[in-house]
């Protein structure tokens, strides 16, 4: 049996992040959904990433098509190996060729028509991801239990709820662990028939249904078999992963019991960030060996007066001279005024710093948060302008809207991006 290290070097990983993000936005208005800013200090990609290079992989594609600029200079200015290792992490553009003048047109297509990129690389494993994913998993383990198994695929699987059951692919698992059977996003009357055998306590929270995680180990002969035998074919969890159970190849599951979150719309981005600042969060930030790298920037340490923090996480850079904020997470160069309060937010922040004759200038509104405002329940995208004595307060009777400088999704309010809010203004819940 091969060696955990000869795994290692025989695997290539491929991050899938191409797609438009309609549900996420308008914070993907001008950004791709990998490259929308979470923590305070991170982008969506970096998790993907992380989770490679903790695991010990740092042969890396990321595969980009939607708004790519911003994610591909994050990409450039972050992850850099040095001159004596094998890893990078390549960005891989959609692009047009003699044999296609389209993009990507799905999962499965993105990577038959990024083939070509990989010819020249050793391996006999690839890791496929998806870019918009919040976890930390360690692949390694993946990797193990696919060559044990002596898998053709191996899919991860979380158990869900009946609720979330109908945005995912769906599958059954026999006592082998071998995948027999899978759908694509299941209708609601469909459900009884996919329900799992899973433990009492399992049971008990109602998550009966074995959901795949968009995560996938493919041993390199079946994937291109797969590819090739299915020239049409578009999407792995419409398509291909049916077709190799069809065809008989051994696809069995991945059993993750860890935290895991799709960042899909605008409420689950939200409640993810915000879950960040619990005393005892289940994505931990904070820990020694599950690192989430970044690009490291050259910023002063953050500068408080007068305020008080409850359950706040405040990213460097930021100077903060508010009254109160609660359950929220502040970006690199967030600047908050004095009086303002500040409840279950996402500020993210700023990408430079106004000097000090433009913040006392009168001809327009500062970068960041003004005097005496209140913000509850709310997204604030960077370098938002928002004048003294302006409530943004979002709640789940609002209903959906969109205008020039805002959004309400789900009852949570998200200020666009470069936006200006005049003084006085009153958005969302009064």
């Amino acid at each position: 049996m091969k060696s955990s290290n000869d795994v290692l070097q025989q695997t290539i990983c491929l991050i899938l992040g191409g797609g438009a993000g309609t549900r996420l936005y308008p914070l993907t208005r001008d950004r791709s959904k990998p490259a929308v800013p979470i923590g305070g200090k991170y982008r969506l990609i970096d998790i993907p990433i992380s989770n490679c290079m903790n695991s010990g992989l740092y042969r890396i594609f990321v595969l980009t098509q939607y708004n790519s600029a911003s994610l591909n200079k994050h990409i450039k200015n972050t992850f850099h190996f040095d001159l004596f290792s094998n890893g990078f992490v390549d960005i891989l553009a959609a692009e047009q060729t003699r044999s296609s003048m389209e993009w990507f047109q799905g999962t499965a297509d993105a990577v038959r028509r990024s083939s070509r990129n990989f010819e020249y690389y050793d391996y006999e494993y690839m890791l496929i991801l998806s870019g918009d994913q919040l976890y930390q998993m360690d692949i390694e383990e993946v990797l193990e239990k696919h060559v044990e198994q002596n898998a053709d695929i191996t899919i991860a699987t979380i158990p869900v709820v009946a609720r979330d059951a109908t945005s995912f692919g769906i599958m059954k698992v026999n006592s082998e662990n071998k995948i027999v059977s899978f759908i694509e996003k299941p209708k609601q009357d469909l459900l009884p028939e996919w329900t799992s055998e899973v433990s009492e306590d399992l049971k008990a929270k109602g998550k009966i249904y074995l959901a795949s995680m968009g995560i996938y180990v493919f041993s390199k002969k079946a994937l291109y078999t797969l590819l090739e035998d299915n020239p049409q074919a578009v999407d792995f969890g419409k398509e291909l992963i049916p077709e190799s159970i069809n065809q008989g190849m051994n696809v069995v599951s991945y059993a993750y019991n860890g935290y895991w979150t799709d960042i899909g719309d605008i409420r689950s981005f939200f409640e993810a960030n915000i879950a960040l600042t619990d005393e005892i969060p289940a994505f931990n930030l904070f820990d020694n060996q599950n690192k989430i790298y970044t690009r490291p920037r050259l910023l002063p340490p953050a500068k408080f007066s007068g305020v008080t923090f409850t359950r706040t996480m405040v990213a460097e850079g930021s100077v903060v001279q508010a009254k109160l904020v609660e359950n929220a997470i502040l970006g690199v160069r967030s600047r908050i005024d004095f009086g303002t309060v500040i409840k279950n937010a996402y500020i993210m922040g700023n990408d430079y710093f106004e000097s000090l004759e433009e913040i006392a200038s009168d001809n327009r509104i500062p970068m960041g948060i003004g005097r005496d405002c209140y913000i509850e329940n709310a997204i604030i995208d960077k370098h938002v302008r928002i004048g003294n004595n302006v409530i943004i307060r979002g709640h789940e009777a609002l209903e959906d809207i969109e205008t020039e400088n805002y959004s309400i999704k789900k009852g949570i309010v998200v200020v666009n991006k470069n936006a200006v809010i005049p003084e006085g203004s009153i958005i969302g819940f009064k």
